[in-house]
């Protein structure tokens, strides 16, 4: 019998849906259909800093709780054909403060959607597209993209879209095109536009194990005073299939990051995931990133400028270096009663700034650290066949060397929901 190649690492079973997991994604696909779900419920909220990092009408840091209400709405289906695998997810919802500050809305977006859809031509011969669009207040740490809680929505999506063929038995490659952008209501000079192109050479090594060599080469623009950039990316690395129910990925290299008008750097890159169904009450997940980033590169500095005494001098950073991890777990305790909990840690160093406002440039530019972590626990009750009870507890603390953004917040939330 013929080995065919595994273009995902093989037997890894489904934890939740690929549209839903960010970095933690290792390349799995869904391997059964499930029927079309839909999702009614709300939660109720008390957040003792809604706004982190805003400053008062004063200038100074504002730190105001408030109470909130978060309804939704969602559906999700799977369908597996010999030839094509559907896989979508969707989320509509909002979230309401009851008594926010002046200087947010009330009322704010929390929406998703994710359609993914791999279609095999031949056994050699595959399309795959991996596409996710969101509308919300809060950032999701594991997608890649979010440092900071903003004060409003933002705008994110992503589309992968590839072409992986088999040339023997062993050998394979996936090419492809990549794109993403973000969009902040309330954030100046921090939207994004990328476009990716890549090919990935894959070799079999044996039945659990595929080598891989990645080519990326990337262009980011910039919004207002910040920059457009250009990226690429000579990565190595190994997928292993520890278990039926375990697989982790790793890949590490060399970015080569150039700046428009700016500075050129290089840094180590690297990319960690690891999914495993430890026995059937217990499963964990985790992700690692480390390289330079795009996002959130404009700081405004208090520094003072010759000459003429301005302060708030607006300074982009060439090299944020980033590292990003996550690690989230669940336990089934009967089958009536679930608990699960998570962190994620981001500790991101600035360097290479640049004067980017208008006057007189300060005559140094210092660089700046910031670190982020950001836990959770919670518990889920399912009463019956159809309705879910959920409570959680989130703390996230901020530690920056720029102003306005260190705090510390608590957000307690008890939700219901129904499916059918």
């Amino acid at each position: 019998m013929k080995r065919k190649f595994p273009y995902g690492l093989l037997g890894v079973c489904a934890l939740g849906s690929a549209s839903a997991q960010g970095l933690y994604h290792v390349g799995s696909e869904t391997q059964e259909s499930l029927p079309l779900k839909w999702v009614v419920g709300a939660s109720a909220i008390y957040d003792d800093n809604v706004a982190p990092g805003s400053l008062d009408a004063s200038g100074s840091p504002a730190k105001e709780d408030s109470f909130g209400l978060n309804p939704f709405v969602g559906l999700s289906f799977v369908s597996v054909t010999p030839q094509t695998t559907w896989d979508v997810y969707a989320r509509l919802g909002l979230i309401y403060y009851f008594d926010a500050p002046d200087y947010m809305d009330e009322i704010n977006s929390q929406s998703r959607l994710g359609v993914n859809l791999v279609h095999r031509f031949s056994e050699r011969l595959r399309f795959s597209s991996r596409n996710f669009v969101s509308y919300e207040l809060e950032p999701d740490y594991s997608y890649g993209y979010a440092s900071s809680r903003a004060t409003g929505e933002y705008f994110f999506w992503q589309s992968d879209n590839s072409v992986g063929y088999r040339w023997t038995e062993r050998l394979a490659t996936y090419t492809g095109l990549r794109l993403s952008g973000t969009a902040y209501s309330e954030v100046a000079n921090n939207d994004r536009l990328t476009w990716e192109l890549y090919n990935q050479f894959r070799y079999q090594l044996s039945a659990q194990t595929v080598l891989t060599a990645d080519y990326r080469y990337a262009q980011t623009s910039g919004d207002g005073v910040s920059s457009d950039s250009t990226d690429q990316y000579v990565l190595a690395g190994v997928e292993h299939r520890f278990s039926p129910n375990t697989i982790g990925i790793v890949r590490a290299g060399a970015q080569f990051h150039d700046v428009d008008q700016g500075s050129s750097t290089s840094s180590p890159y690297v990319e960690f995931a690891l999914n495993s169904q430890i026995n059937q009450q217990f499963s964990v997940r985790s992700f690692a990133r480390y390289g330079i980033e795009n996002y959130d590169t404009v700081q405004s500095l208090d520094l003072v400028a010759p000459f003429n005494g301005i302060s708030d001098t607006l300074v982009e950073y060439d090299d944020r270096q980033t590292l990003r991890f996550g690690l989230t777990g669940e336990y089934t305790i009967s089958s009536m009663l679930s608990t699960f909990a998570g962190v994620d840690y981001i500790p991101t160093s600035y360097g290479s700034g640049r004067f980017v406002g208008t006057g007189v440039a300060p005559a140094t530019i210092p660089d700046g650290d910031e670190n982020i972590l950001s836990a959770y626990v919670g518990v889920s009750v399912k009463f019956n066949d159809y309705l879910t009870g959920t409570a959680s507890y989130t703390y996230t603390n901020s530690d920056s060397d720029f102003a306005g953004r260190d705090y510390d917040r608590n957000r307690l939330s008890v939700g219901i929901s129904a499916e059918f």
